[in-house]
């Protein structure tokens, strides 16, 4: 099922991609962890779109450095992890695990997904069949563990496998490329990873976005989805850190 929101992908810093999201039945827009504002602000005023709502994953600066900026501009209010409050200043609503957040009548359930930071959450709408997950899910790949357990990442990424396989996956950053090169080392017989990888190529070599992605292809092809243990998927990180 289409959803019925637009969503613009907006290219910022050296890969990261903040998400501007507009309901039409509403009137309203929201953005997903903005790294800068600029951008931003420049792509609702051109589109005549009136930025309501921020919605934050986790504390990094490279998801919130916006924040500030934007809500100065237009009055925004500004919804965030509530383990991670102390750390994004500019929060007006703290949520939790099954907290549920608006843009307009559309309805996104907060899931608690701790492992890149100790606090991160993702947002997940049903009707949309959509899940904004930070820097959780990867195309191809999965978060680096900062804050957090080889565990929780491996539990974390078996409950997003649980969602619809149609879900599509918006996640912040263009690393598809690196991490299916890194796949490719661990499941170098994998031909649907083969095959999406030599698409993958293709679209950047033309410089196209490889994001979003579904749930339905990374059960197929990212290695840390596919890994059987917490204790696989803490050797894969090891060897990805390293890559």
């Amino acid at each position: 099922m289409p959803s019925s929101l637009e969503i613009v992908r907006i290219p910022a810093l050296s890969d990261n991609y903040i998400w501007l999201v507009h309901d039409p039945a509403s009137d309203e827009t929201m953005v997903v962890d903005p790294s800068v504002a600029d951008p931003v602000l420049a792509e609702a005023k051109a589109r005549g779109w009136r930025i309501s709502q921020i919605w934050n994953t986790h504390w990094h600066p490279d998801h919130t450095g916006g924040n500030a900026a934007i809500k100065a501009a237009t009055g925004c209010t500004v919804t965030g992890p509530a383990a991670e409050a102390a750390r994004i200043p500019t929060l007006d609503r703290l949520v939790a695990e099954g907290d549920v957040v608006k843009l307009g009548a559309i309805e996104a359930t907060v899931m608690e997904v701790p492992a890149h930071t100790a606090g991160h959450i993702a947002y997940y709408l049903p009707s949309e069949e959509i899940v904004f997950v930070g820097d959780t899910l990867f195309a191809m790949g999965c978060g680096r563990l900062f804050e957090g357990e080889a565990a929780q990442m491996h539990a974390n990424l078996q409950r997003l496998a649980r969602l619809p396989e149609e879900a599509k996956v918006y996640c912040a950053h263009e690393y598809t490329l690196a991490n299916g090169r890194f796949a490719l080392t661990v499941e170098p017989d994998n031909e649907a990873l083969r095959q999406r990888m030599a698409g993958v190529e293709a679209m950047r070599a033309a410089g196209e976005a490889t994001v979003p992605t579904t749930i339905a292809l990374e059960r197929a092809t990212n290695p840390f989805m596919r890994a059987e243990s917490a204790e696989m998927l803490a050797e894969w990180r090891r060897a990805k850190d390293n890559f």
